[in-house]
């Protein structure tokens, strides 16, 4: 029996493009406002596929769909070796369309939402890192593809310097940014490290004033002084006559 000659959304544009916009009154009738957070490549490492020192400097507004309806998915909240982990997962239905024009609009290097970026969902007061992209949520039953489906994570912060503007987020560095920033001092006593916001982080003061802390290890090298920082008697944690 053949379909029916009214509906013809697989050769017929404008019928798309209803079907589009049906799409997009949905996610902003069901959906939530939130903010997308371009990560930015500062100095990418092409052999290890990542960046150390990636940077978030916008956020841009724009409605997506919590796909995860029954609630966080992924791992949850759980005891690991390092100690209590939170691993919470989260699906978001966002219209291409409308990515186009709020994000590709902003930033025209975010064609599509990639993985490594953030959305920060108001609901909980969270950034969410996208850990995959799909981009055939369903396949075509539409006529085309209308929508993406990011799967999310919560971002766990691992060095990035976050400068949106948008001082929610930008706790985030403030936060639990260790990193050692400007301002930290170097003496002929030692040094100090210091934070982002100048608070004392750690005071060292050298041992040796014949030693040079910042050369190449020579004096690591010597071998009288090897033998005196590393133990290789049988009673080595790591020898076998420890176990005789």
């Amino acid at each position: 029996m053949p379909t029916n000659v009214y509906f013809n959304q697989y050769d017929y544009a404008p019928e798309q493009v209803l079907y589009e916009d049906l799409v997009i009154e949905s996610i902003q009738i069901y959906g939530h406002d939130v903010k997308y957070i371009p990560r930015v490549l500062n100095n990418y490492d092409e052999l290890y596929t990542e960046d150390t020192i990636s940077s978030f400097e916008n956020t841009i507004d724009i409605e997506m769909y919590v796909k995860s309806v029954d609630g966080f998915t992924g791992d949850g909240i759980f005891l690991s070796k390092y100690g209590l982990e939170i691993r919470d997962e989260v699906t978001f239905t966002v219209a291409k369309r409308r990515f186009e024009r709020q994000v590709t609009g902003v930033d025209p290097s975010r064609n599509v939402p990639k993985e490594g970026d953030l959305i920060y969902f108001p609901l909980n007061k969270k950034p969410f890192q996208i850990k995959f992209v799909d981009y055939k949520p369903f396949f075509y039953q539409l006529g085309k593809l209308q929508t993406y489906d990011l799967v999310c994570e919560l971002f766990e912060y691992s060095s990035e310097t976050f400068n949106t503007g948008n001082t929610e987020i930008d706790e985030i560095q403030t936060k639990f940014d260790f990193n050692v920033h400007q301002g930290s001092l170097v003496t002929q006593d030692g040094f100090m490290l210091k934070t982002q916001n100048g608070e004392a982080l750690l005071q060292v003061e050298w041992q040796s004033d014949s030693v040079d802390y910042g050369s190449d290890n020579e004096y690591v090298r010597d071998e009288a002084v090897a033998n005196g920082i590393f133990d290789w008697s049988e009673l080595d944690p790591f020898s076998e006559g420890l176990y005789e």
